[in-house]
């Protein structure tokens, strides 16, 4: 009796509860947390499906493999693409993730994902009002003074609109899509359930790093308060940098879920016609760009990790181009332990150090793998890395190089991702977004560039090691060295100088 009073009770509460999902969610089926799910577990079962078969059918040295794993890769690729823009959120941002890891990736996903920096799918207006009024209590007309309905730009998490206050000050208001952090949890269980189930199903292939970061990240993006705060520390940090401008916080208008920031003009740093249309220097522009990623990373420790070009701007200043960063989101605090250790590496490398890159990659967990983890960083081949990078020019032949090793060790790329510290994984996209702003501006690290770099590497070990320093002796003699250090850094900065006048590349054409 108690049985059959059971079912009679779950066949009534089960469509109810249905429809009080379904009503809660304004009657769209689409964003429940069960047809997300579904979703996602259907693509990604698919897409393994059909890596297995295709394994099971060809052999790495059938001469058919390369050819059908490629078209396998944009087929998948594609599909999950289709799947991050119908779920949204947490999705479209992982499938972002994805489209900035240009050398981690094979091509394929990387070129299919990448679009979603630019087709993130937008907010209704009404709803994004609502948000306001919820976190804020003041409509949006009484808030402001104008109101664009277009948005500037719609990303992942949020889209923001332009509009002015009612003092006058034009300002971007970044508004929170409605839905996103009520999903997150659900997605969030979701993504750990299915990259725990490829890494079954594919050994060779541990992506649980992914769902780990995405867990970790998420909940810091989704609070603006928290993006205000970072935008406000890192302009203090980096005030020595008059290039640099960040947009100024108007907090009585900014809550969790709504940020409204000065207002602020600017091309994108990819674009070129703009650059040309306003006089700016790309090889300045890509510079600067690198003085503050190096004095973030090696210095203090503390990076802006989305610097993808919509959230990075450029604008012609009293002395050359002005930077502006947006989007303080995503942030990666380094300890003072990995930062010296990544200093070291890259010392290493710039010097083409063999034996230290090997001392400092296994100090990142990274051992036998030390060679490919260098490839991994500095984006450059073995050959390269050996001749010295800031001597040897990168070429489109080593660009293709790179390009094909990253499917031919896939396996043991997955395994670097799986051992090194967890602070590595952001810098490794960082690193990678970086690279495609100065590919789009046809512009490679030149040797001003690793000579920027060396500095701040320098200063962090040595500022490092004085901290340990017992007596004054200690103390004035590393800061002797680190000295001496940065002055053979200049004279070799005035010898690239002097070698590159019109006098002297006059003589070196005579002589050649």
């Amino acid at each position: 009796m108690r049985v059959q009073t059971f079912f009679k009770l779950g066949r009534t509460a089960l469509p109810v509860a249905f429809g009080a999902a379904v009503i809660s969610n304004n009657f769209d089926l689409g964003s429940l947390g069960i047809v997300r799910f579904g979703r996602a577990a259907a693509t990604v079962l698919k897409i393994g499906v059909d890596y297995k078969l295709l394994f099971r059918k060809y052999d790495t040295s059938h001469p058919e493999y390369a050819d059908a794993v490629h078209e396998l890769h944009l087929k998948s690729a594609t599909s999950l693409r289709t799947m991050c823009c119908k779920n949204g959120g947490a999705f479209i941002k992982v499938g972002q993730h994805l489209g900035s890891l240009e050398y981690l990736l094979p091509i394929e996903y990387v070129q299919t994902m990448k679009v979603l920096h630019d087709k993130a799918p937008q907010s209704d207006l009404e709803d994004l009002k609502t948000v306001v009024f919820e976190d804020l209590g003041e409509q949006v007309d009484d808030l402001f003074l104008e109101f664009d309905p277009e948005p500037l730009g719609a990303a992942s998490l949020a889209q923001v609109h332009k509009a002015r206050l009612r003092d006058g000050r034009l300002v971007a208001v970044k508004i929170q899509h409605p839905k996103v952090k009520a999903h997150s949890h659900v997605d969030i269980r979701t993504m750990e359930f299915l990259v725990h189930a490829v890494n079954w199903a594919f050994p060779n292939f541990n992506y649980v790093w992914l769902a780990e970061e995405t867990k970790k990240n998420l909940p810091v993006e989704l609070d603006f308060v928290n993006e205000g705060q970072n935008c406000e520390r890192l302009g203090e940090m980096l005030s020595k940098f008059e290039f640099l401008k960040v947009p100024k916080v108007i907090w009585e208008h900014s809550s969790d879920r709504v940020l409204t920031m000065e207002f602020c003009e600017g091309g994108k740093v990819d674009d070129l016609q703009y650059m040309e249309d306003h006089n700016i220097s790309v090889n300045q522009v890509t510079e600067r760009l690198g003085k503050l990623y190096s004095e973030m990373i090696f210095v203090q420790g503390y990076v802006h990790c989305d610097p993808h070009p919509g959230n990075v701007l450029v604008r012609k200043g009293k002395s050359g181009p002005e930077i502006i960063l947006l989007d303080h989101g995503l942030y990666q605090t380094l300890t003072d332990d990995f930062r010296v250790e990544y200093s070291k590496m890259w010392m290493s490398m710039i010097n083409a150090d063999v034996e230290g890159m090997k001392q400092h990659a296994t100090a990142l967990n990274v051992g036998d793998l030390f060679g490919l983890f260098a490839c991994m960083l500095s984006a450059r081949s073995w050959d390269a890395l050996l001749a010295g990078i800031d001597k040897h020019e990168f070429t489109v032949e080593e660009k293709n190089e790179i390009r094909t090793n990253v499917g031919n060790y896939l396996v043991e790329i997955s395994a670097i991702l799986g051992r090194v510290p967890r602070q590595m994984l952001l810098l490794l996209k960082t690193n990678d977004v970086l690279r495609g702003i100065e590919s789009a501006l046809n512009s490679r690290p030149s040797s001003t560039s690793f000579i920027n770099m060396s500095r701040c590497c320098i200063k962090a070990v040595t500022d490092w090691e004085m901290l340990s320093c017992s007596s004054w002796g200690c103390y004035f003699r590393l800061k002797l060295h680190q000295q001496l250090q940065l002055a053979r850094i200049s004279m070799y900065s005035v010898y690239l100088w002097l070698i590159s006048l019109p006098l002297f590349s006059k003589r070196k054409s005579l002589h050649s």
